[in-house]
Parts: C-alpha cells; structure tokens; sequence
C-alpha cells in the first residue's frame, strides 16, 4: 500500500462523501480507492468511515484523522514546493469558477500578465453565474459578487463592485425616461429580471438618496441567470438593469446604455474568493487570490465597508 495514495483517496473520500466522487476527481478506478481506503483501515486497525449502500459517513475516529491527514498533505506539498527549483514560482493545476461577465472583460483580458508571471500555472476557468459544489466539483476556489451564501466556506473579500441602474436608449424611446425608480414598476416600464443562482428568484434593487430608500422590484418580459446575456438583454432594449460599472463602461461609451437616477446610489456590491475550509491553501491558490486583490484595484476598489470573513 502507498500511504500517500491511500491518505489522499481517504480525504477525498471523506469530502465528497462518495467513492465514486472520489475517484472521479482523483481520475482513480472506484474498485482502488476502495482498497486503498480498505488498506489504511487495516494498518490503523480503526474503521474511519460508515458505508451503506447509499452514503458514506467519516466515523469519530475518521474525522480525527481526516483533520490530521489535510494538514500533513498540506505541510508535505509545501515542502516539496520549496525544494523545487521553481519554489519562487508556484505551478500545477488551478480550477477556479468565475461569473461570465468579469471572466470575459475583466480576468481573460488580464491573465497575460498572470500567466508571464506564474507560467507554471495552468489554470482551469469554469465560467458561470450557478451555484458550484467546491468539493464535489473538485474546484478549488469560485469567485463571485454578493454575500456568500454558504457560511460554511472561507471568503476572501477582494474588491467592491460600483452599481448602477442603466437603460438603453431605444427602450426610453419607447417608455420614456423615469423620473423616479418607483416608476419602473408601472406600466409601461420594465426591468430586465436577473435570477439569483441560490433562489431562482429575479433579484430587486435598492437604491439610496439621503434618508430616502426605494427597493425596485419591476415587471420584466424576461429573467435570466446569465451575467453576459442579462446586459445584452438590457443593450437590447428589453429593459432597465442594474449592473457593475466595469460592465456598463463601453456601452455607455458607445451610446448603448444611458445612466438612470445618477442624484440615486446603489450599495456597493462585495466580491469574494470563496474556497472549502478544509482546503489547503497552497501557493497556486495563494498567488491567484494576490493577484486577485491587485486587479480589482482597478476595477473594483475596496470601499471598507465590508469585512474579511472566515
């Protein structure tokens, strides 16, 4: 038995709850994670996991070494990264999921100067606006705008996003200018619905002036769950939307899009790197969640107004 082998397949066993899971994300038969698991069972003469046929539950002694296991793979794979000769540059596989519109105009653009500065690194991008399983996925860490939903994960705050509410001039051709955001729950008003990943429910919009507080919840003729496809729905005319500046910018550079209630403020939105808090955070991770926080130095500067969250 290889005692790496057999640990690495009992933690992530124990993280995916599942043999098949396991092996999947370890690219291992099920038939040798089982044995391997089997094997490390014996030598310790201990049962570190409850089976049935339907789910696989970590014992108490199983979670106790489990804990142990995660720190010692984490301390060995920083040992062998500073015996390397690249042990200023880390390298290997990095799978992160991002939101559709920063991956396209802001991370893709940008990841030139990553790659130049970490060309070890091979970075695995799922582009998305849904919910990720981290450890099912076997992602290591997602990116995404707003509070994050599962308290359970560690988040990075890395950048505040500006908002805006915006519309397209051909649609206040047709409905006319509001004058004040409540109007666009009035005929002949709509809003482009865009659905929360968590919920499924098209999301509402609070806005700001003075002691003043409106949440806009507009008639739409379409929802959708796509950052990328919601503003092209709005460039499109079919409504007024809410959105990032970083993602308003050129349109309304190219007359597109046209600012609405600019004497209004909308709360900054928080964007977070989120990742499992039995997940060792090695140097690949690190140096993506750095480069992270420089970017959006740019494009979403820190407000202060939220805190780094464990």
């Amino acid at each position: 038995m290889d005692r790496f082998d057999a640990m690495v397949a009992f933690a992530r066993v124990v993280e995916t709850r599942s043999f098949t899971q396991a092996a999947q994300t370890l690219h291992m038969s099920k038939t040798t994670v089982t044995q391997l698991v089997q094997q490390l069972e014996a030598r310790l003469r201990v049962r570190l996991l409850n089976r049935t046929t339907r789910k696989v539950n970590v014992t108490a002694e199983g979670a106790a070494y489990y804990e142990r296991v995660v720190r010692l793979l984490g301390d060995l794979d920083d040992a062998e990264t500073s015996l390397t000769s690249a042990s200023s540059a880390p390298q290997g596989r990095l799978r992160v999921d991002v939101p559709s519109p920063l991956a396209r105009m802001v991370l893709v653009p940008a990841f030139a100067a990553f790659h130049a500065r970490y060309p070890d690194i091979q970075l695995h991008m799922g582009v998305s606006d849904r919910v990720v399983d981290l450890i099912d996925e076997n992602v290591d860490c997602v990116v995404r705008g707003g509070e994050p939903g599962d308290a359970s994960l560690v988040a990075r705050h890395v950048g505040d996003l500006s908002m805006g509410l915006y519309a397209a001039p051909t649609y206040l051709a047709n409905a006319g200018m509001p004058l004040h955001p409540k109007n666009l729950e009035a005929v002949p008003h709509h809003i482009v619905g865009f659905l929360g990943s968590s919920t499924g429910r098209v999301l509402s919009c609070v806005l700001h002036r003075g002691d003043e507080q409106v949440r806009v919840m507009g008639r739409y003729a379409i929802a959708i769950d796509d950052g990328n496809a919601y503003l092209a729905a709005g460039v499109a005319g079919l409504g007024a939307l809410w959105l990032p500046q970083y993602m308003a910018a050129p349109h309304l550079a190219r007359g597109e899009l046209a600012p609405l209630f600019e004497d209004w403020s909308i709360a900054p939105m928080p964007l977070y790197i989120a990742f499992p808090p039995n997940r060792h955070v090695g140097a690949r991770l690190r140096v993506f969640m750095d480069w992270m926080v420089e970017l959006m130095k740019t494009h979403a500067p820190l407000s202060g107004a939220v805190p780094h969250r464990r």
